[in-house]
């Protein structure tokens, strides 16, 4: 895993740094200069935008990973590149006039509950397109086995851009009105930039003689739109309900919450840019034992990760609350319950990948339709009974069964699975850290409690570890930094 390891680790710290700044936004930028309603606007813009990017994108970032590799000739990549270049267009271009002809009409669903969204349909539209091709050139990117930049694009830029504009809003230069069309002007700047980049590593020569394996690339897209529709309801119609059904301040409450929940699943993110691509070209050549190990020894990385994560977040949750304003600390069972799903999703490793660059994406479109309806389902029941914690419930539940099929499903097809006998070690080192600092009493300031903690169980984690050689990845870090 050298390219995959040394990749996953910029990546890692590109999205942690990114993480960073997004928390200092989320946290104390946003919360504070920002009111709950308009911090719950923004939420809803970027969750719907979202929500629609799998379906202006039309499948193309997947299709374009998949299929890359398994062409030879200069004339068949360019002609599928110039593919993937319009692709996108078959739906953009429509959903743009109907938003234009039924403007009101969108307006009103979605302003049904919080009259305040009603404004703002076209900053999700320009959100969701801006969204929509930097995937594009992002997949460009990724199959060139570049994926960096595009990393530090989507992870630090805007969210770098968002603190200066905070700042700007809280000193009286700008606007809150300003803010929000610099935001979608932050977006499509991003997507300018991920185009130039790409342009730069693979040129942009327009060929119009397409390959001749079109129609299965186009039965593809069309398909995987579904795929990447079904993955982003799972992840964001949770904050676009909770606007549907209660005040929009929530949106605001539930978006903390999710985000500390969230950085459990940077790594992941980090990771997978470099393993969908390798994925795809390891099911193109039938290289079958490499897959395996791919899926196991990401697993287990992931897991190690993910897992620490978890346990540091829940036993410093507390005094992270306290440098948030009362309204916005009332989420412990979000972060539980999300912070769990997302756990979870660590522990399937590269499942993904192997699903949606195999020919059996199909079956697992049926069962993401079926899941994603099952979403929307338990959102609809369980936010009217409990809010922004029924949300949660709701997301948790969808994800657990949307990964206990795909798993069971992958070891049918392929007979592999995830989990080795380092997988329980691991586990069973989770607890053994875990529940003692989660019952430890410490009295400092808060931020040096969440030090404390951090340190200590960070080093006493990684030690038993490195001491018992569960993980090759974490032994091979390890000893090279002991070696400098």
């Amino acid at each position: 895993m050298g390219i995959v390891l040394k990749q996953s680790l910029n990546n890692t710290l590109t999205t942690y740094l990114g993480f960073g700044i997004g928390a200092v936004n989320t946290l104390f930028l946003y919360t504070r200069f920002l009111t709950d309603e308009y911090y719950g606007l923004v939420g809803v813009i970027l969750s719907t935008s979202a929500i629609l990017m799998p379906l202006l994108a039309f499948g193309v970032p997947n299709t374009l990973v998949k299929y890359y590799s398994s062409f030879i000739t200069n004339k068949d990549t360019e002609g599928f590149l110039t593919l993937m270049l319009l692709l996108p267009l078959a739906l953009l271009i429509p959903i743009a006039v109907i938003s234009y002809l039924a403007h009101d009409l969108i307006a009103g669903f979605l302003a049904h509950r919080n009259p305040i969204v009603e404004d703002y349909v076209w900053y999700i539209f320009l959100i969701g397109m801006a969204m929509a091709y930097f995937e594009v050139f992002y997949a460009w990117a990724k199959v060139q086995m570049k994926s960096v930049f595009g990393n530090f694009l989507k992870e630090i830029f805007v969210r770098l851009g968002v603190m200066v504009l905070l700042v700007l809003v809280y000193f009286e230069v700008i606007s809150v009105g300003v803010f929000l069309k610099a935001l979608v002007g932050l977006y499509l700047l991003r997507t300018l930039l991920m185009k130039w980049y790409a342009h730069r590593l693979q040129p942009i020569r327009l060929q119009f003689a397409f390959p001749k394996t079109i129609r299965p690339i186009l039965n593809y897209s069309t398909l995987i739109i579904l795929g990447g529709s079904t993955a982003v309801v799972l992840l964001e119609v949770d904050r676009f309900m909770i606007n549907q059904f209660i005040r929009i301040e929530n949106v605001a409450y539930y978006s903390v919450a999710i985000y500390i929940a969230t950085v459990i699943a940077v790594p992941s993110r980090a990771m997978h840019q470099i393993t969908y691509p390798i994925t795809a070209q390891l099911l193109n050549e039938g290289k079958d034992t490499a897959l395996k190990q791919l899926y196991q020894k990401s697993s287990l990385t992931l897991f190690i990760i993910s897992g620490l994560l978890f346990l540091l977040i829940l036993v410093n949750l507390h005094d992270l609350y306290s440098f948030v304003p009362e309204a916005y600390r009332g989420g412990f069972l979000v972060v539980l319950l999300i912070g769990l799903a997302k756990v979870f999703d660590a522990l399937l490793g590269n499942n993904n990948s192997i699903l949606f660059n195999s020919d059996h994406y199909r079956a697992v479109l049926v069962m993401g339709i079926f899941l994603a309806a099952l979403t929307i389902l338990l959102n609809l029941w369980l936010i009217p009974l409990y809010g922004m914690e029924g949300a949660a419930m709701a997301t948790f539940m969808a994800i657990a069964t949307y990964n206990l099929i795909k798993l069971v499903y992958v070891k049918m097809k392929f007979n592999i699975q995830p989990f080795t006998w380092a997988t329980l070690k691991v586990l069973a080192l989770l607890l053994l850290v875990g529940l003692p600092f989660y019952w430890l009493p410490l009295s400092l300031h808060p931020l040096l409690n969440i030090a404390v903690k951090c340190l200590l169980m960070g080093l006493i984690y990684v030690a038993l570890l490195y001491r018992f050689r569960i993980s090759e990845d974490v032994d091979g870090v390890v000893s090279k930094f002991l070696g400098k």
